[in-house]
């Protein structure tokens, strides 16, 4: 069993129903899949490939050495421990956002230019990927990206877009930790930039754990807890976890379009995805909300995060 991988080039010429068709199914039976042949220039992806690596080796690699999670690995292994640290992620990681060009937390020559490049292009691949999840609920062309941009005047967005630039370094000890814990996530359509050589992010499909092999210069995609609301739960949010390696250092560059903190998330009204008479599975509610529940209970079970938010 693979994660499925489908050529969005296709998209747009004779085979659209089926590449259509492909998507939705992903959507629904895994939560997960690989983008091939997405518009991305390869040129900008080997750039992001070659600075984010030097960044990691230049800036932050001697620092992750006497990081928290290498103390509590080490203390574990003076002990003579045996017992795994369930509540921490072997990763180094930092987050780009729109506002924060400022800040900008890697002095890597030439990292900045590319990294605001690259997010340009992956945001428009984002809206791409909502309108064509619009088109298989059966949605308004727009619905999933006008609900994301509470309060958006003339085209200027208000969603939230980070992207995450992750390291998982190599560990002496990776049956004594995670890389990353089993998690969905929170907000709308993620996008990943996974290493093409280090395996090691795995997604749950009917109770196993299969591997996102990695694919050189693919877009993993993956829908976060708004999709599955916004589909009135026949799109689901995926669980998914990263396991540490004793060999490698992993870079994943995941890039997220969330709602904004002010929109009201819920089911649709009238759709494919909530026809009528049928019931609503989930609460209306403001995604800001939604997120401080999620911020505690990001690593539990997922439904009842559902019910512990503050509804409309």
């Amino acid at each position: 069993m693979a994660v499925p991988v489908i050529d969005f080039s296709k998209i747009n010429g004779e085979e659209r129903e089926k590449t259509l068709s492909e998507i939705a199914k992903a959507c629904e039976e895994w939560g997960f899949f690989q983008l091939v042949n997405h518009g991305i220039p390869l040129e900008l992806l080997n750039k992001v490939k070659k600075l984010s690596s030097e960044c990691y080796k230049t800036e932050r690699e001697e620092a992750f050495k006497t990081s928290t999670p290498v103390k509590l690995l080490n203390d574990l292994l003076q002990k003579n421990s045996t017992e795994k640290l369930e509540n921490v992620d072997w990763e180094d990681n930092f987050t780009l956002l729109d506002h924060s060009e400022n800040e900008w937390p890697c002095n890597t020559s030439n990292f900045k230019e590319t990294m605001v490049e690259y997010r340009g292009e992956v945001r428009k691949l984002a809206s791409k990927m909502m309108e064509v999840m619009d088109e298989n609920l059966g949605l308004p062309k727009g619905y999933i990206k006008k609900a994301f941009n509470e309060g958006m005047e003339d085209g200027e967005e208000t969603a939230f877009f980070g992207t995450k630039v992750s390291h998982y370094p190599p560990c002496p000890h990776p049956e004594l930790v995670n890389g990353l814990r089993a998690h969905t996530d929170a907000g709308g359509v993620v996008l990943l930039f996974q290493d093409d050589e280090y395996d090691g992010l795995q997604v749950l499909k009917d109770g196993v754990w299969i591997d996102v092999q990695p694919l050189p210069n693919a877009i993993v995609i993956n829908t976060g807890d708004q999709i599955e609301v916004l589909s009135n739960g026949r799109y689901k949010s995926a669980w998914h976890r990263v396991l540490a390696r004793e060999n490698g250092n992993r870079r994943s560059i995941a890039s997220f379009y969330n709602p904004s903190y002010k929109a009201a998330i819920g089911p649709p009204e009238m759709t494919a995805a909530a026809e009528e008479g049928s019931e609503k599975k989930y609460p209306k509610y403001v995604f800001g909300d939604y997120m401080v529940v999620y911020a505690n209970q990001k690593f539990m079970p997922k439904e009842p995060r559902f019910l512990a938010v503050k509804t409309l």
